[in-house]
């Protein structure tokens, strides 16, 4: 592959989906991005990586475009490890950069936020997980620079990051004018645990178990997406009966996922009976997981070299019955959202994204879609045996929570109708094939569309001795793009607005904080 002006030499990695992966100097770094904005491609991820005593530091940018997944890599000095920062090109560089510098020191030159992002004061600055061998001893918390507001007649309100229920912590500080948001400046970081240097110490052959964890109500995609990157790097390709099961199961947690916050985002807007419908479809949705596949999430099920389990005839007719039963009262509770004028009075024209300022911002996943971006790599970068199924991608051009809403409505149908055809046509053979590691460095990268949006695993391999080992894995969620969204997504509106708006989202917070 030839990208105009980059000076790169880049190589298809193997794998069903397009990748090339390749290195570049300083120069080429900065063209590359330009040149990726200028053609309408987008930012995937951002992150930095170890390379070794003997090469030293090195950031790596994974970059979408009509042909492809394109992986570059930017060697750095070691003694001050420094690259030229891409947030004016793509802003959603900015948190990504950030975080690599707290965990593994690289720094991105010029940036204007230089802010630390996953480090709350748990460790030294001077200490970079990633990168130091060492057990830091705690630090102090921090007190974080949030930017202030100043004027008559505005004051802040501080939100979490501890908050009522169960959902992960954030803290969301807003500077208001009454009710009306003026600025939200989010702050995360909160759940960081340590993911990505716990992928260093696991054999290749069980890191799909630790992937499947990064963000739990998407266990299937990631993976599925560190299954790919680890068959890839090492020349191995699932069954086709094991690629078929796996995109039922991913289709499956769509659907799952879909209905949660469909009655998540209807009891917000004062609709309680709507949590309690959709509340009741998706216990009988993971119920009939946990039977047929052990798990009620799914997890643990996608394995290097296919899948851990198989379904028989009666799996199949009883997946395709419910299915039919799901439709039919989805379809029921459509019409009550559309025709309630209580729900479409707090829906319509809240929390508009609008197309423009979502391509700007990089937005991805459904919540592009509802913003009327027309992106999915079940469509666009088709792999087995999404190439053979003709997935329709579910659009809106309003950038609201309606839309938000509606794109779900829709891509859970497609994703009905997706599981009937899957189970219909099953093609007959093993599930699983063996994996076999190369006594060599290797590398290998997954990218699956997720029910949020594209998930990337980067997978780095390399042998010690008769070892092989992880050298670095990086696990990317489309809530890095998607959150910064959020603080333009609420602007103009009203304070009890934004957990309506937020759960529109419904964005990751552990997807993040690695």
């Amino acid at each position: 592959m030839e990208l105009p002006g980059i000076h790169a030499d880049l190589m298809r990695l193997p794998g069903a989906l397009p990748i090339w992966r390749g290195a570049v100097d300083a120069t080429g770094w900065q063209v590359a991005a330009s040149t990726m904005a200028k053609a309408g491609g987008r930012l995937v991820a951002l992150w930095a990586s170890d390379r070794g005593q003997s090469s030293g530091p090195a950031v790596c940018a994974a970059y979408a475009s009509a042909s492809g997944l394109v992986w570059l890599e930017l060697p750095l000095a070691s003694a001050d490890p420094r690259y030229s920062d891409l947030s004016e090109i793509f802003p959603a560089a900015g948190r990504m950069q950030r975080a690599a510098f707290d965990l593994a020191g690289v720094r991105a030159d010029g940036a204007a936020d230089q802010r630390p992002w996953v480090n709350h004061g748990a460790w030294p600055a001077d200490h970079f997980p990633l990168a130091d061998r060492s057990v830091p001893v705690p630090g102090q918390l921090t007190d974080y620079p949030f930017v202030r507001v100043e004027g008559d007649g505005v004051h802040e309100i501080a939100v979490g990051p501890v908050h009522a229920g169960i959902i992960e912590p954030g803290h969301f500080r807003f500077s208001v004018v009454g009710e009306k948001v003026l600025r939200l400046e989010e702050r995360l970081g909160y759940t960081h645990k340590g993911i990505e240097k716990r992928f260093t110490q696991l054999p290749p052959l069980e890191g799909h178990r630790l992937a499947g964890r990064v963000s739990g109500d998407t266990t299937v995609a990631y993976a599925w997406a560190y299954c790919m990157a680890l068959e890839s790097a090492t020349d191995c390709e699932a069954p086709p009966r094991a690629q078929w099961l796996r995109a039922l199961m991913l289709e499956r947690e769509r659907v799952a996922n879909h209905l949660g916050d469909l009655g998540a985002i209807g009891n917000d807007a004062a609709l309680g009976i709507a949590l309690a419908q959709f509340s009741r479809l998706k216990e009988d949705w993971l119920r009939v997981s946990k039977d047929l596949f052990g798990h009620r999430f799914m997890m643990d099920c996608v394995v290097p070299g296919g899948v851990a389990g198989d379904i028989d005839s009666a799996a199949v007719a009883r997946l395709a019955q419910q299915c039919d039963v799901i439709e039919g009262e989805l379809q029921a509770l459509r019409t009550i959202y559309d025709e309630h004028a209580g729900l479409q009075d707090r829906f319509a024209g809240t929390g508009r994204v609008r197309h423009e300022l979502a391509v700007r911002l990089g937005l991805t996943g459904l919540a592009a879609r509802a913003s009327g971006q027309r992106w999915d790599l079940r469509h666009d970068q088709a792999w087995p045996p999404y190439d053979t199924l003709a997935v329709k991608v579910a659009t809106h051009p309003a950038g609201d929570v309606a839309a938000r809403v509606a794109v779900r409505f829709d891509e859970a149908f497609e994703s009905l109708r997706l599981i009937r055809a899957i189970a219909s046509a099953l093609p007959d053979g093993a599930t699983r094939n063996a994996v076999l590691l190369k006594q060599a460095e290797a590398f290998g990268a997954g990218w699956v569309e997720g029910w949020r949006g594209e998930v990337l695993v980067a997978l780095e391999l390399d042998a010690q001795g008769a070892e092989v080992r992880v050298r670095r894995c990086h696990c990317h969620d489309p809530s890095w793009q998607n959150w910064p969204v959020i603080e333009h997504a609420v602007i103009g509106n009203i304070v009890p607005d934004f957990p309506l708006i937020n759960k529109s989202f419904n964005l990751s917070y552990s997807g993040q904080d690695l």
